[in-house]
């Protein structure tokens, strides 16, 4: 074997070892996380409730929309609970929880459960991408949140499964029968469109 064809397959041994040793990205194992939640069986129940600080849940029988973001990314070692809780402690007026719900100061209980809340997070933390009409312009990992009708904000997960009948990508969330795998992208108004990867994963 001559030194070119030896330089060929050096750099192709590099390659796939490299992409072996670097296995899925944080997106795909959110998405693989995000899927796994729609094999729980959950009641959708948003009653407030005293959880513990750090990595605080409700009972894992019931959740609401944004119980399944939270617990896909702890899934992944990522606590918004204590994310959510120290940058609202540390700029509460960027928040709408005065404005909203007429609070004065944080509640680690609830703030992260509030799509609100949520949404400038991932907008202070993350990347903020465009609230595109067409499927191509969101990725696998891509959170997504909507209004409702009755003025209720909703939130989801992006995932690498694809509609066979519409073409878009396939949306994990709780809407009330529990987390489901659906085809629901441009069912309602989108309000905002992020990509957040822990620093940790970066």
């Amino acid at each position: 074997m001559n030194s070119l064809s030896m330089a060929g397959l050096f750099l192709f041994c590099f390659i796939f070892c490299s992409q072996v040793l670097a296995g899925p990205s944080f997106e795909e194992r959110l998405v693989t996380a995000a899927v796994e939640r729609t094999k729980q069986n959950v009641t959708y129940d948003g009653s407030y409730f005293s959880i513990g600080y750090p990595n605080g849940d409700v009972p894992g029988n019931i959740g609401v929309c944004t119980d399944v973001v939270i617990r896909s990314y702890r899934a992944l070692g990522t606590d918004l609970q204590v994310l959510v809780h120290e940058d609202m402690a540390e700029s509460f007026s960027a928040y709408p929880s005065n404005r909203i719900w007429g609070l004065t100061g944080t509640d680690r209980n609830i703030d992260h459960r509030r799509v609100p809340n949520l949404q400038i997070f991932f907008a202070r933390h993350g990347e903020v991408l465009p609230n595109g009409s067409t499927a191509d312009g969101y990725g696998a990992g891509d959170i997504v949140t909507w209004m409702l009708p009755g003025n209720l904000p909703h939130i989801g997960i992006v995932t690498n499964r694809i509609s066979p009948v519409s073409g878009n990508p396939l949306i994990v969330h709780n809407i009330g029968a529990g987390p489901v795998l659906d085809d629901m992208l441009f069912s309602y108004e989108i309000t905002g469109h992020y990509r957040f990867v822990p620093k940790e994963w970066e």
